[in-house]
C-alpha cells in the first residue's frame, strides 16, 4: 500500500506543469558552464551542445517539426504496457528575436496525449527536455525512486561522464556533420542495487546544425545481462517537408 501511494505521489509530482517548464529544468546552467565557440577539431561540452545553443534559429516560422517516438519494454506485465509508436509535433511561429521562436506542442495523440507548452520566445529546442521529462516520469514511477535524484544523476552524467564524438548522418540524401553524445549516468551509482538493472541505461543524443531544430535523435536504452531489452525509448526527427 505504501509503495502504491509513493508511486502515485511521484506521478503527481511529474505532472504537466513540469512539461510546460521543462527546458528551464534541464538548462545547461545546471550541468556545466557554457563554452566558447568550439574549434572544428575539438568536441564541445555536452551540456552546452544540448541546452545552450539557439537550435531553433534554422527553423522557418510557419513550419512544423515532427518527431517519431517509440517506447517498448521487455518487462513482462511491467508498467510501460505494450509498445507505443506516436509523434511529437512542434508548430513553429516567430519569436521576439531572429533566433527565437514561439512553439506550440502536440505531444502524442489520442489517449496518450500529454499537455505540453506552449513555449514563448524559445531559442533552444524544447523537444529534448520534453523527452527527458517524459522518460524521467516513467523511470521514477517504475523504480519508486525520487525523481530529483534521477534527474540530478543525469545532469551529473552530462557534466562528468558524457563522451561527445563527431559523426555524419544522412539528411535529405546527403551526408552532414553531427555530434553524438553518449553517457551512462547511473553506472557506479551508490544505489545500484535499487535500480533493478537500470543502472546500465545508456543515453545517446545526436544533434546536427543543418537539421531544423538541430535534434536528430534521442535514445534511452537499458539491456538485461543476457542481452534482452528492459527498455528502449527513442525520438527521431522525421525528415518531412512542412
Amino acid at each position: 500500500m505504501r509503495r502504491t501511494m509513493l508511486a502515485a505521489a511521484l506521478t503527481a509530482a511529474l505532472s504537466t506543469t513540469l512539461l510546460a517548464t521543462a527546458p528551464l529544468a534541464w538548462a545547461a546552467s545546471d550541468t556545466a558552464p557554457a563554452t566558447k565557440e568550439t574549434a572544428k577539431d575539438k568536441a564541445p561540452n555536452a551540456g552546452d551542445l544540448l541546452f545552450e545553443q539557439p537550435q531553433m534559429k534554422n527553423t522557418a516560422p510557419g513550419s512544423t517539426l515532427t518527431y517519431d517516438y517509440l517506447r517498448r519494454s521487455g518487462i513482462v506485465k511491467g508498467p510501460y504496457g505494450p509498445p507505443l509508436n506516436d509523434e511529437i509535433k512542434l508548430m513553429v511561429e516567430p519569436g521576439k528575436s531572429a533566433e527565437s521562436r514561439d512553439i506550440r506542442v502536440q505531444m502524442f495523440s489520442g489517449g496518450y496525449r500529454v499537455p505540453a507548452g506552449p513555449f514563448i520566445d524559445m531559442a533552444g529546442n524544447p523537444v529534448l527536455s520534453l523527452f527527458l521529462e517524459n522518460h524521467l516520469k516513467g523511470l521514477a514511477g517504475l523504480l519508486e525512486a525520487n525523481p530529483r535524484y534521477i534527474k540530478n544523476a543525469i545532469r551529473k552524467g552530462l557534466r562528468e561522464k558524457a563522451t561527445v564524438t563527431p559523426v555524419q548522418i544522412d539528411f535529405k540524401g546527403r551526408k552532414v556533420e553531427a555530434w553524438r553524445v553518449e553517457m551512462k549516468p547511473f553506472e557506479g551509482d551508490a544505489l545500484t542495487e535499487r535500480m533493478r538493472g537500470f543502472d546500465t541505461t545508456t543515453y545517446t543524443f545526436v544533434v546536427a546544425s543543418e537539421v531544423p531544430g538541430e535534434i536528430v535523435s534521442l535514445e534511452a536504452r537499458t539491456l538485461k545481462p543476457d542481452g534482452g531489452e528492459l527498455l528502449e525509448e527513442r525520438l527521431d526527427y522525421a525528415q518531412k517537408d512542412s
